[in-house]
């Protein structure tokens, strides 16, 4: 808690002095973003700013579902190759190509999602040659 200005002490020495105290205690080292750079100035002014930052931090996207969609279908084939076992490449295939199903049946908002549910045994069959 910091002390209060004592009478007599001007203002900005009294700040400064509370600021000094804290860099040489190492409280700034604490906060977020210390050591790193700042954001960059020459950007034009984006009045959303701080929601695209949060957005990020967050890991958000604002994609209309059927992006959504095909941003999830390729994370999915991205996993699906890198998975360990044939049964995990198998349940994440089967989980993707139920929400690609619901999407021909009911297509989203947005844009076409283009796209088609994925062969699991055609896949299944590459994941094992790229293991031998």
């Amino acid at each position: 808690m910091t002390e209060r200005k004592p009478p007599g002490v001007e203002f900005e020495s009294f700040v400064d002095k509370q600021i000094r105290d804290a860099e040489r205690r190492g409280e700034f080292r604490e906060l977020a973003g210390f050591g790193k750079p700042l954001a960059d100035d020459t950007a034009p002014y984006d009045a959303l700013w701080w929601v695209k930052g949060k957005l990020h931090r967050e890991g958000l996207t604002v994609l209309p579902p059927s992006l959504a969609l095909r941003k999830e279908a390729e994370d999915a084939a991205a996993k699906a190759a890198a998975a360990a076992t044939e049964q995990q490449v198998r349940r994440i295939l089967t989980e993707i190509n139920e929400k690609i199903g619901e999407a021909l049946r009911r297509p989203p908002e947005g844009p076409p999602a283009k796209l088609r549910p994925f062969d699991v045994e055609a896949e299944v069959a590459a994941w094992r040659e790229a293991r031998a």
